[in-house]
């Protein structure tokens, strides 16, 4: 026999249950504001905070009267400190559909200073209008966020221009340092080199200029990323870069940088992305660069670069999925232990000053998609088979190497030969007798019907068809003679 609970036995539980919850409810409601556990004047300064930057006509009192609690405002968190709530993040901008946007005439105000608790504030594309007065970033009183704010973030705020505070160096428990898609202008200050804690460290889509402090990459040495794209900085890389031994990823394409690479990055043992495309970058490939055995994508197109491929160690990048060297004025060959980088997916050595033979090998790497070698000096011929070619479609080029041909040894698929090359000259009179019956002497059309009236086909051998006739007319005299 089962135990069980019979349902009449559950009725008295759930309702007792039911009507606890409506107590409890009907308690919580009729709770007044003042009695919630928040600091009036930490509640006071919010609200002037949001005013700032979403308008004053925003109703704070009747629409959040509890921003902590049961009215919680889109973008805003907090936490218990002292059996009191703080506000700890702020997202300002059109993320989600209720979250709070900027008015035109957005503005800092000074309340923001006093969220002694703030661990994060975002502002996405607020500062946007250009035509009323600039807006600056507030160069004072950072200094009373120090103690607990960890991420701060500016993004896509065209209207936010001036330069990067100083005081930003005393921001030291910062790990995040955001500032992308602004107007920003002027150098990057020493002070932050102060910032010993941070891991995230991007200023792209600025205008930036000036050099990159060698303090800034001594002292950072838990940074994992740092992105300085899309702006005007200048000078070569300093040595000191060999220093952010954690760095994962590095982008500094789109600048003006210029000398060669130091042979410090070689350690940076944990980089996955080198992006320096776009730049003015010269002396050839460091060999230092083949000790970066993390290293999932390299990055150098548009610069004058020069150097050659052979004399690098290429089979130990054995990570590498993203190999980007167009015009970058590369000479000599194309080695064959490129084909040893079995993960790579693209591969693009367009317009340079290659010579010599494309290694067959190439084609057997697995997961190669993208291969483009137009615009060199490549002779010999192409001699990839036909699954190659119908794999990679356009994504294949290499047109404008004038003394580079097509191999048929393997029978190509209709529409599957290389863009822009031409089929090698000693086969083309054996591919076009051998695939158009319409191409030879007068009498091709004749002979081909003939001998598929005899059952042979139109492919036949020259010889074999002449000692066909010799043998009719054999025939036909013995059957004269009878």
């Amino acid at each position: 026999m089962r135990n069980f609970i019979s349902t009449k036995a559950l009725l008295p539980l759930l309702l007792l249950l039911h009507l606890q919850f409506l107590f409890l409810y009907h308690v919580c409601s009729d709770t007044p504001v003042s009695s919630a556990p928040m600091e009036k004047a930490e509640q006071e300064a919010l609200y002037m905070v949001i005013q700032g930057f979403v308008g004053e006509g925003w109703n704070v009192s009747g629409l959040y009267p509890d921003p902590c609690g049961w009215t919680m405002i889109q973008g805003v968190s907090c936490d218990l400190f002292d059996n009191f709530w703080y506000i700890t993040d702020i997202n300002i901008g059109p993320v989600l559909e209720n979250s709070l946007e900027c008015s035109p005439d957005a503005k800092f105000t000074p309340q923001l200073f006093e969220l002694k608790h703030l661990k994060s504030l975002s502002i996405f594309n607020c500062f946007t209008s250009t035509s009323h007065q600039p807006t600056t970033i507030s160069s004072q009183n950072w200094d009373k966020l120090a103690k607990n704010l960890e991420t701060l973030e500016f993004r896509s705020n065209q209207g936010l221009n001036g330069e990067i505070p100083s005081i930003f160096g005393q921001l030291t428990n910062l790990n995040s340092l955001v500032l992308v898609d602004n107007a920003l202008t002027g150098v990057i200050p020493q002070e932050l080199s102060n910032l010993v804690h941070i891991k995230r460290l991007v200023l792209s889509g600025n205008q930036f200029s000036g050099s990159i402090p060698p303090s800034l990459t001594t002292n950072l040495t838990e940074l994992l990323i740092m992105d300085l794209s899309r702006n005007s900085f200048t000078g070569a890389l300093p040595a000191s870069f060999g220093y952010l031994t954690s760095l994962i990823k590095l982008d500094l394409s789109h600048n003006i940088l210029n000398g060669r690479l130091p042979n410090e990055l070689g350690k940076l043992q944990n980089l996955t992305l080198l992006d320096l495309k776009d730049n003015l970058v010269s002396h050839g490939l460091p060999q230092s660069l083949q000790n970066l055995v993390s290293l999932q994508d390299l990055l150098l197109s548009n610069n004058p670069l020069g150097g050659d491929l052979v004399s690098f160690s290429w089979e130990n990048l054995s990570n590498l999925t993203t190999l980007d060297l167009s015009n970058t004025g590369i000479t000599g060959s194309i080695p064959g232990t490129i084909a040893g980088l079995r993960r790579l997916r693209y591969l693009a050595l367009d317009n340079n000053h290659l010579t010599g033979n494309v290694p067959q090998k190439l084609a057997s790497l697995p997961w190669l998609n993208t291969l483009y070698l137009n615009g060199n000096n490549l002779t010999g011929i192409l001699e990839f088979p036909d699954d190659f070619y119908k794999r990679m479609g356009r994504r294949f080029a290499s047109w404008n190497n004038t003394n580079l041909c097509y191999s048929t040894v393997e029978t190509l698929s209709v529409g599957h030969a290389p863009y822009g090359v031409q089929q090698c000259k000693h086969e083309q009179h054996v591919n076009v007798l051998s695939s158009n019956p319409n191409v030879g002497d007068g009498d091709k059309d004749q002979n081909s019907s003939i001998m598929a009236s005899l059952g042979f086909s139109s492919s036949f051998h020259e010889f074999w068809w002449v000692v066909l006739v010799q043998e009719v007319v054999v025939f036909t005299i013995l059957i004269l003679m009878l």
